[in-house]
């Protein structure tokens, strides 16, 4: 028979259990698998809510952003499952340590954060250090990395949960520049710094287009005698009141802010202009330009630079682009997609810092690479530490053993330069034989090495001497 109260009885227990999975499904949404904590979507989230509440009834609101310090190196030392173990035992005194009004998450790696009333930051930030510096065992072994926090309050530092962040974050950083293991508040010095930082942003976006980023070129030379054989293209702003910038001043910002991709496209685009010509008259064979492990890791960046490139009328044969182990290492399929394309094409690819990191020899066995450049950090040292020396020496031997090209970097003295060449260095590059220079500058002295060179084959005592002369 029907029994309509059974089956009502029915639909609403399936109901309830639908609603607890749907409860269990978004809590699980808005939690860090690893720490329990909220994750970085759900605290902003939070963050935004409780800044509209203070704002209604005038109180303020502080955030707390925190890193832990030397993390890396526990995770190096003690294996990536003893840096989980930590973090989650990082989750577990957060939210054991926080008041009942009081909010943790983890944001990410090892940075985590906490909102807080505005009051008394510098006992909380306090009782936060204390809290996270206590030892901990792992594995039977000893460890506190401590952490560093960065402290931002909601109205007085700023007005919304996007740059109460940034005053954090900004907050941190200091902190963890002056040693760590301390905590930073947000303050006047940093307000102007930030004000600085945003009107530089500001300038930088109108700086692309209107060509103020411009290629300088440094020259590649023959280990053998010196001659000039290509350029290295490097990117500086020519900052209408500060002058002009190195890379060290705006790359870095432009990655942040997403501009990476149209610096170098602006870059390339003019340094081709500049050096197609050389390459056609001879006066170089190749033209080298970096490529940000940002844009590396766009599956279309390889079709997108051959594009760029055949608008140019540089020859894909006479270009070199240089590439950089954090690329190889977050995706070793996609490099081989890459370099695979752009080596079909004629273009040729070299795998920059090369003996500093872990992936490189690696790189070079299983990746069609065809040049390497030693890492200037190796050849600041060479010609005066015999344990530098033979490192560089069975460098150069493995590379050469695998068919590469090498170029050395940072090359500073002769004392280096005659190492180098006497150990087989095909190539190398550096202040000793030239700084960067601008596109007028660079062509000039290649058209009087050319001139040097040809009247050094009808009068041998005029030959060029081992460093570049200008």
């Amino acid at each position: 028979m029907f029994d309509p109260t059974g089956q009502i009885a029915g639909l609403t227990a399936r109901i309830a259990a639908l609603e607890a999975e749907r409860e269990l499904t978004l809590r699980l949404a808005q939690t860090d698998s690893l720490t329990g904590l909220v994750n970085r979507g759900a605290f902003t989230a939070t963050l935004c809510e409780r800044l509209e509440r203070a704002r209604a009834v005038g109180r303020s609101v502080a955030l707390y952003v925190i890193d832990l310090d030397h993390f890396k190196h526990l995770n190096d030392t003690l294996g990536h499952h003893a840096g989980d173990l930590f973090l989650a035992e990082i989750g577990e005194r957060l939210r054991s340590d926080a008041d009942p009004l009081e909010l943790a998450a983890r944001l990410g790696g090892d940075e985590f954060a906490l909102i807080s009333d505005g009051f008394d930051i510098s006992r909380r930030a306090q009782r936060l250090l204390s809290r996270l510096a206590a030892p901990h065992q792992i594995y039977g072994r000893t460890v506190s990395p401590g952490a560093s926090v960065g402290i931002a309050v909601f109205p007085g530092d700023a007005g919304d949960a996007g740059e109460l962040q940034r005053c954090a974050d900004m907050a941190l950083y200091r902190a963890k520049i002056l040693g760590g293991r301390r905590w930073s508040a947000f303050d006047a010095e940093l307000r102007s710094e930030s004000q600085r930082r945003a009107t530089l942003e500001d300038e930088l976006r109108r700086a692309i287009p209107s060509g103020e980023i411009e290629p300088w070129f440094q020259p590649v030379v023959d280990s053998t005698d010196s001659r000039i054989i290509g350029v290295e293209v490097l990117a500086r702003w020519r900052h209408p009141e500060h002058g002009l910038l190195p890379p060290a001043a705006f790359v870095p910002m432009a990655e942040e802010l997403g501009l990476i991709g149209r610096v170098d496209e602006a870059v390339f685009h003019t340094a081709c202009a500049h050096a197609a010509p050389w390459v056609a008259e001879g006066l170089i064979d190749q033209v080298s330009c970096n490529v940000s492990p940002r844009d590396l890791l766009d599956p279309a960046f390889s079709r997108k630079l051959i594009g760029r490139l055949a608008r140019t009328e540089l020859p894909a044969t006479a270009l070199t682009v240089e590439i950089t182990e954090t690329f190889l290492l977050q995706d070793l399929a996609l490099s081989r997609r890459h370099i695979e394309r752009l080596n079909a094409k004629g273009v040729w690819v070299a795998l920059d810092d090369f003996g500093i990191g872990y992936s490189n020899l690696r790189a070079l066995m299983h990746l069609p690479i065809q040049t390497v450049k030693l890492d200037r950090s190796l050849i600041a040292d060479v010609a005066r530490d015999g344990r530098v020396a033979k490192l560089v020496t069975s460098m150069l031997h493995a590379a050469r053993a695998l068919g590469v090209r090498i170029v050395a970097e940072g090359v500073e003295d002769e004392a280096q330069a005659l190492f180098l060449r006497a150990a087989g260095c095909d190539r190398m590059q550096g202040y000793w034989f030239a700084r960067p220079m601008p596109a007028a500058e660079m062509e000039a002295m290649l058209r009087a090495r050319t001139a040097q060179a040809g009247a050094a084959q009808t009068n041998p005592a005029e030959a060029p001497r081992h460093r570049a002369q200008g």
